[in-house]
């Protein structure tokens, strides 16, 4: 069961929409690689907002993917990017449902 889980809202730069979406797609392969986070969902809010929606059985799960390969694959295209540095809330998930 899921416990905690983390929120990010991508504000993206003008004309960087098509990159962010094959960024996004192209970190599944990487969010599959991660067996502490069951979920993970890459999100287009809006026409230039982003998000990554993606949960953990705990904490450790939480803190080992904010430090992993997909965080910091994120993290290294910021400025070029994003408008602003991603949003990122942690979140306690009170319920769920997933079926596949």
């Amino acid at each position: 069961m899921v416990q905690v889980g983390l929120l990010v809202r991508l504000k993206v730069k003008p004309g960087k929409e098509m990159e962010v979406a094959r960024l996004l797609e192209g970190a599944q392969e990487i969010a599959n690689g991660e067996s502490a986070m069951p979920i993970w969902f890459a999100l287009r809010l809006e026409p230039s907002v982003f998000g990554i929606f993606n949960a953990f059985p705990d904490e450790a799960g939480r803190t080992a993917h904010l430090e992993g390969e997909l965080a910091k694959a994120v993290k290294a295209k910021g400025s070029a990017l994003f408008v602003e540095p991603p949003m990122i809330e942690q979140i306690d998930i009170l319920a769920s449902k997933v079926m596949v």
